[in-house]
């Protein structure tokens, strides 16, 4: 199979290793910044181009990795799509975006977060589907099959709901890491002290509902305690981080006394 690459950021970079492991090439990768394109082509031994014009036009498939802003403005440049299958791999963008300038188009979309030089294994990552028709879900999932154990066809409006759920899963608790290591290096305190905390939270999940998994002061609805983490806020005047605070500790305590 002849694939192309769009895009050279995180998703790009680490489905297109994913790719070479299994010696699936690509055998093109496109960047509109031509220094981005030759710094991943070299690493994978394959041809770049920074000009949408010089796209091969005999590809068996396309795969957009590119943000969703900038996937159709892309898109409309593309002097030949060819015959070849057209996919993204956006969460929340649906695949119709696609129709209007491919004749076989899909959606390939990993259910992972990615960074560009830190390499993930995609053996066990959700790789969700959706096709435009028979064949070209056929192609996908001989694709998607030779990289991931966890294959899944998927509807657009069932990958936008699990999309939201992942920037909950994910984003928004990251972003609370970032915090909690600010609120540690107010004490002088190191980050990894939180890192058996944080994998053991995760670890419960895989055997206890997350509700009950809950554990903390707002589960409890002890309000001794909620309030002196306050007023420590307060006097490092940080009124967004206060405001979170109270926002998760209702949430805490609203899930839990609607379920008792």
């Amino acid at each position: 199979m002849r694939i192309v690459v769009l895009g050279t950021g995180n998703v790009g970079t680490q489905l297109s290793f994913a790719l070479f492991e299994k010696g699936l090439g690509p055998g093109m990768v496109y960047n509109r910044h031509g220094d981005k394109a030759a710094a991943l082509a070299s690493r994978l031994g394959c041809a770049w181009t920074d000009d949408l014009h010089r796209l091969p036009t005999d590809a068996d498939l396309y795969i957009c990795t590119l943000k969703d802003a900038a996937l159709e403005e892309v898109l409309q440049q593309i002097p030949d799509p060819g015959r070849g299958l057209w996919v993204h791999t956006s969460g929340s963008l649906p695949m119709t975006v696609l129709a209007p300038y491919a004749r076989h188009y899909g959606v390939l979309y990993p259910l992972q977060t990615f960074s560009r030089e830190r390499r993930v294994s995609f053996d066990r990552i959700p790789l969700c589907l959706e096709a435009s028709g028979g064949q070209e879900m056929k192609t996908l999932r001989q694709l998607a099959e030779s990289l991931s154990q966890d294959v899944r066809e998927m509807s657009s409006g069932q990958r936008a709901c699990m999309h939201l759920a992942a920037v909950f899963a994910c984003n928004f608790v990251n972003a609370c890491y970032g915090v909690a290591g600010d609120v540690l290096a107010q004490g002088g305190l190191d980050f990894g002290l939180l890192l058996p905390l944080i994998e053991e939270t995760a670890a419960k999940v895989h055997d206890m509902a997350p509700d009950e998994a809950q554990t903390g002061p707002a589960v409890r609805g002890d309000g001794n305690i909620t309030g002196r983490h306050l007023a420590l806020l307060d006097t490092w005047q940080r009124p967004e981080w206060a405001a979170l605070y109270r926002q998760m500790s209702e949430l805490i305590y609203s899930r839990h006394n609607r379920q008792i």
